[in-house]
């Protein structure tokens, strides 16, 4: 529920369909559903919770050329995201 809580206050729907998470209908990003059953994350990282973590708080050091703003996102925040985009759908 925290994952959820996190995703909605950081304006995440915003830009990306998310499973369970309601948000605008303009997703510029790529949906988020079924995140926990993919291979990689932006396409080079290994699909960790620990590397999850680490891309939404700094997404420009793992691919400098991608539209994902630095939310600023707390640990904390990141972490509980992080489960709950890795809980199946």
């Amino acid at each position: 529920m925290r994952g959820k809580v996190a995703l909605q206050q950081h304006a995440c729907p915003t830009c990306h369909r998310i499973a369970g998470v309601v948000g605008p209908d303009a997703h510029v990003g790529p949906p988020l559903i079924g995140l926990g059953a993919r291979a990689y994350i932006a396409g080079r990282l290994p699909n960790t919770p620990e590397h999850l973590v680490r891309w939404i708080r700094d997404p420009k050091a793992f691919k400098p050329q991608t539209a994902m703003p630095d939310l600023d996102v707390p640990l904390q925040d990141a972490r509980d995201m992080a489960a709950y985009l890795h809980t199946p759908d």
